[in-house]
């Protein structure tokens, strides 16, 4: 069958060279825990996990995150391209949303024998800065900007202490308290206990606190599959911050996914601007993202934005409209 079970798609995964945390089967029972449905899609070499979003009506979007092939719609199966298409019609799918697992300056489809729209909106954060954890620790500390070394160091001198943490009460106060001040949503208490459940017990993720006296200061939680670890959640607070705590936090985050054999650390989420326009605004601007750049240029990393999505359109009435309504 075309459709696999969680443990179907398990193999599946395992079978692939560097999949990405999104697609794997951990994720979509992550988002089926809080109203999405899933499929999960295999045809010989081939294979994609599709979210799927209830809307009113019977109605859904579909939504591919990162698929497991680097190049999953260029794949010479015209069996999995058709099964895609019954999976998502059968759901009732205004458009499939695929944000496909490649670099902007990648090829990642040949949308002439599968058609694509081009899609002028990204679900996950389109442009990140990718830190390489190859070499030695002095080679990676090397690598990052002088300020960013001292501020690690200077943490530790300080007595910033870092450890694993399994209080997620702890760390949804810490989330609550970074959203409210920073401005952006914060997950329920139990979407992180999910998480947690879901990828811990496997190595996939783990929750690192740094504290001083016993106060937890900053915590993140970080995941890590194949060859590479993103830092996907994180939070401070406003305590005691000259003590540089979220950088000794962020390089034992790293060290933690270097023993895990991840070659790359992706940092995940700065403004969607070009690296030039980056380095002029840094300084002078700290709304949005632009904060977040100041302390993430510092370890030393590379810009990279992430291939544009591209959407298959099932009912193009409804797509224009959900275009429009998306523009306003």
């Amino acid at each position: 069958m075309p459709q696999v079970s969680f443990h179907g798609w398990q193999e599946f995964i395992a079978r692939q060279p560097n999949p990405h945390v999104l697609q794997t089967a951990e994720w979509g029972e992550l988002k089926r825990a809080f109203g999405w449905d899933v499929a999960r899609i295999v045809s010989g070499e081939n294979g994609i996990q599709i979210l799927f979003r209830k809307l009113p009506l019977g109605l859904t979007i579909a939504y591919a995150p990162k698929p497991a092939n680097s190049k999953p719609l260029s794949a010479n199966s015209e069996e999995f391209l058709a099964e895609i298409d019954t999976v998502c019609r059968q759901k009732h799918a205004i458009f499939l949303k695929i944000e496909p697992d490649a670099w902007a300056d990648e090829t990642p489809a040949d949308v002439d024998r599968w058609p694509l729209v081009t899609s002028p909106h990204n679900i996950q954060p389109p442009r990140t800065i990718i830190v390489s954890l190859d070499g030695s620790e002095e080679e990676i500390l090397g690598r990052m900007k002088q300020k960013c070394r001292y501020n690690i160091r200077l943490a530790e001198k300080k007595e910033i202490s870092v450890r694993t943490w399994d209080d997620l009460d702890g760390f949804q106060r810490l989330m609550q308290i970074t959203g409210g001040r920073d401005g952006f949503g914060v997950h329920a208490r139990a979407y992180y206990q999910k998480a947690y459940d879901l990828f811990h017990p496997a190595g996939m993720a783990e929750i690192l606190v740094a504290e001083y006296a016993g106060q937890p200061l900053a915590a993140l939680m970080v995941f890590a599959r194949g060859g590479r670890a993103c830092y996907l959640y994180g939070a401070s607070t406003d305590e005691e911050r000259n003590r540089m705590p979220a950088y000794l936090l962020q390089w034992r985050a790293m060290q933690w996914a270097r023993q895990r054999g991840c070659s790359e650390y992706d940092l995940w989420g700065i403004p969607d601007a070009d690296e030039q326009s980056l380095e002029a605004g840094f300084e002078s601007r700290a709304d949005g993202l632009w904060g977040v750049y100041r302390f993430k240029r510092g370890f030393g990393g590379v810009v990279k934005r992430a291939a544009q999505a591209l959407d298959r359109v099932y009912q193009p009435p409804l797509y224009w409209a959900y275009l429009k309504f998306m523009a306003k």
